[in-house]
This record gives C-alpha cells, structure tokens and sequence, in this order.
C-alpha cells in the first residue's frame, strides 16, 4: 500500500495523530473577480451530476454572487480559496471530526507528516463530548515532557477560545516551527481551575517499542502502531521466548497506555501471534445496508494455553490499540487492566480531489469481535485500576503492579 494511492486503514483518533496525521481545512473552486453566471454553471453540473436535479444549489451561487460584490476584503481572498473554502464546509456538514478536505499547503504537509518528516508537540488530540481533548502525547515529546496528559481538555489556544473548533484547525494552530512556544490553557479531571502549560515545539521522534523485565515478568510497551511496529513486535516476542525458555515464566504484560493507535493491518498482525486461523480480529462496518469486511488472524498463534498474559490501557489507547486488545479480551487470551479507553474506531480513505488536493473521509467504523462499536463505547477494562495524581508524583504504576499480581496469582 503506497502514501501516494489511498491511504486507507490508518486509524488514526481521533481522533487525528497531532503532528503526524494532519487535517486541517480551506476554501473551494476558481472563477473571475466578479459575479458567476449560475445558470450556465448549473447546466454543466446537470450535465456530470444529477444531484443538482434534487438539490437547489441556487444559494450558494447567490450567496457567491453577494460576496464578490459586498465583501469589503474581497481583493484579499482569491476565487480559489473560495472553492477551497466551500468544499471544507461541505466536508464539515456531515458532522465527522475525521472527515476533512485538505487544500494544497495541508495536504503537502499531511503528506510529510505519514512520511515521518515533522516538528511539533508530539500528541493525539480529538474531539469528546464536544471538547478538544488530548488523547495521548507521545512519549519523549515536547507535550510529554510539559506534562501533557491524556484526557487534558484543551480550552484554549495561544488565548484563542477552542470552542467550536475541530481537530483540524487546532492541529493548524499547535503546530509550528521546531523552537517555538505554543500556550494550551488546559482543564483536568481533579484540578479546580483552568491552567496554561507552555510547550516548546521541536522535531518529532516517535518511538515504537521497549521492552523489559519486571518481577520475573516480560513487559513489553508498545508506543505505536507505524508501518515497522509488526517486525519490531515480533523481535519482542522472540525476547518474551527466549527468556521464558530461560526462567520458565510463561508471563506477559503489553503495556498499550498513551497508544494512539496507526495502522490497522499493524494490529491485525499482531493479534495472530495469539489467535489461531481465521478468528475474528476486527469488522469493518461500512453502514446500513452494505457488507461487512471481516478481519481475521492469519494463525501465527504460537504460544499454548499456559501463557499468562495482561494487556493495560487507559484513555490514552486508541484505534489500533483498541482493536489488539478487543479482539484479545473477547477471545479470551488476556486480561486487560487499567481504565476506559479513548474510543477512536473509524477508517479514513484519503481520496485526490485535485493533483495537489486530498479529501480524507470516514468509510467505515470499527467493531470488536463480539460486535460491539469502538467509537461508540471504547473499552472496558477487566480489572479497573486507576492511577492518582499522588502516584504519578511518587513514581508509583499501580496498574502495572495489579497486571503483575494477577498474572504471578494465576494458575
């Protein structure tokens, strides 16, 4: 699957990955400085579409019409920003925080930003409740290291209110040169008053993988689901072997918290090393009345019935990260533990409008195994085990502490 053809499959949350998935919006169509004869532009779209038989599209050209002659700034905005622009509100009209249309400066941008070619914070941000809200800041970022946290809510801007805004435009206005300051006025479950973090923008590393041994324990700690997560999985998992060969343990914990999530085929493949052939991974919804893609494991399944085997998430884990451990804890292999998570199961196609423009849109949402809907409800942990602020300030994990215990009680 090449980044030039549709990307289809990156889930991606929510949301949208801050400073790697960018979706931003702008204007629509080109013409004259002056008024637009909106019949014979209707006639040529009777002629390709008979949409505009059902659709009365004379407002939009009465309202064009009104603009190139009132407009006080005209001169200002090109006919083609106009186009851009209308495009962006026809995306936006459907109510998806996912579906955006990308003029020619972001869609290059979008394109660097797959490429893995970018500066900024380093964080996933959605929309929740109808709040822009950080799903995850990845870890070894600028956000991270100001003290970003999941579930901040992010009330303003550099003092611009968020209200209103989609993930595209706050992307728009985080994102910025390496060096440069950006101010998020910030809400916290816990904390009584609004305050400011100060981030300082830089160049973007995202880590993938690490691994290490707690407690006779293998933890393995999985940051993203990027095009080499499933190779880098695997060299995990021979570490997990060789060192149970060794000691005989037969425990893992996958430690998916702050995961926003990648490449959908990443999680897939990595569920086939515990599931046998053809088990249900994840279905692929496309709504009403259209068939279902369902997607199974490819059967690597090599480990038996003794592995012991603890997944954590919190409301940092999305899309990919959802659909791994969905598909483990209905299957049964292992036990999550740790809160809710984020909720992003949605599939974006990028589709080329233009050469230089790109218009990403929701196709499909994802659904557990059991059927149950990603977007709508995330995960539910099996075991709940919240961490407080006194933990996170005494260095404390009590949820990888209570995946510990469980896995050392169990027979």
């Amino acid at each position: 699957m090449t980044q030039k053809k549709i990307i289809k499959k990156i889930i991606s949350p929510i949301s949208a990955l801050l400073l790697i998935i960018i979706i931003f919006f702008a204007g629509f169509y080109s013409g004259q400085n002056n008024a637009v004869n909106k019949n014979e532009i209707d006639s040529l779209i009777n002629k390709e579409n008979d949409i505009s038989n059902k659709v009365d599209f004379s407002p939009f050209w009465e309202a064009w019409n009104v603009l190139q002659e009132k407009y006080v700034g005209n001169e200002e905005v090109s006919d083609q920003d106009k186009v851009w622009g209308a495009i962006q509100g026809l995306a936006s009209s459907v109510n998806d925080p996912y579906t955006i249309f990308m003029p020619p400066s972001d869609a290059e941008m979008f394109e660097d930003d797959i490429s893995g070619n970018f500066s900024g914070v380093g964080m996933e941000i959605g929309i929740q409740d109808n709040i822009l809200t950080v799903i995850a800041p990845l870890k070894e970022t600028p956000a991270e290291k100001a003290g970003i946290k999941a579930g901040d809510k992010i009330i303003k801007i550099d003092g611009v209110s968020t209200i209103d805004f989609g993930t595209d435009k706050a992307v728009k206005m985080i994102r910025g040169e390496s060096g440069t300051p950006v101010i998020l006025s910030i809400s916290r479950e816990g904390e009584n008053e609004i305050f400011e973090i100060t981030i300082v923008r830089g160049n973007i590393n995202i880590p993938t993988i690490k691994t290490e041994i707690k407690d006779n324990v293998f933890v393995i700690r999985l940051y993203s689901f990027s095009a080499v997560s499933p190779e880098l999985f695997r060299e995990a998992l021979k570490e997990f072997i060789e060192f149970d060969q060794e000691t005989g343990s037969g425990k893992l914990i996958l430690d998916l918290r702050g995961n926003p999530g990648g490449y959908m085929e990443a999680a897939i493949d990595m569920a086939s090393w515990f599931l046998p052939l053809g088990k249900t991974v994840v279905i692929e919804n496309f709504g009403k009345d259209k068939k279902e893609t369902v997607h199974r494991s490819r059967g690597y399944d090599i480990f038996n019935k003794n592995l012991k085997f603890a997944i954590l998430v919190d409301g940092g884990s999305a899309s990919a990260s959802e659909i791994l451990a969905g598909a483990l804890q209905e299957h049964k292999i292992a036990t999550i533990v740790g809160t809710k998570t984020f909720g992003k199961g949605s599939v974006q196609e990028l589709v080329k409008i233009t050469p230089d423009t790109a218009l990403k849109v929701t196709v499909a949402r994802w659904l557990t195994p059991n059927g149950n809907s990603i977007s709508k409800n995330g995960l539910d942990p099996d075991v709940e085990v919240k961490i407080s602020a006194e933990d996170l300030e005494n260095g404390e994990d009590p949820q990888l502490e209570k995946a510990i215990e469980i896995l050392n009680t169990s027979e």
